[in-house]
């Protein structure tokens, strides 16, 4: 119980400070109406009502995970955290594939589904956001093409 409005209180925080920087994001006068700072604030503010709800009600019988489920976690945080140093010189289609099928093997340990799910992510979100949305991504490294 203390466990969750301690977590809810740095959640607080965290989202206090997220909401802050949120202010510094600079508009445009060609900006649509709600600007590029809605998004952002709908973030901060949702996470900010659910750490509130935690430190109000907090619940009674939290039971913790195991140290198996802390270890996946961790692997998890590991490889997001390198595929977001990895898009930038590797393009977006590699690290893209690779992270998706490591974080779909740790969902299901089958490797031809994990591999062809991350094949399948990485080429459909290029689509998606390069084609479709029109964003400037690079699918390979900059010097391969």
């Amino acid at each position: 119980m203390h466990a969750d409005r301690i977590f809810g209180l740095v959640m607080v925080v965290v989202a206090l400070a997220y909401l802050y920087s949120a202010t510094t994001v600079p508009t445009s006068f060609l900006s649509d109406p709600l600007g590029p700072r809605i998004f952002p604030y709908l973030i901060g503010a949702v996470t900010l009502l659910c750490a509130l709800f935690l430190v109000v009600k907090p619940d009674a019988n939290a039971e913790w995970p195991g140290l198996g489920t802390a270890v996946q976690l961790a692997i998890a945080l590991a490889v997001l955290l390198a595929y977001a140093s990895a898009v930038r010189p590797l393009g977006f289609l590699i690290p893209t594939a690779v992270a998706a099928g490591v974080l779909s093997w740790q969902i299901n340990p089958k490797p031809l589904p994990a591999v062809l799910t991350g094949l399948g992510l990485s080429v459909g979100l290029y689509v998606i956001f390069k084609m479709v949305l029109g964003l400037g991504l690079y699918g390979f490294p900059r010097g391969w093409f």
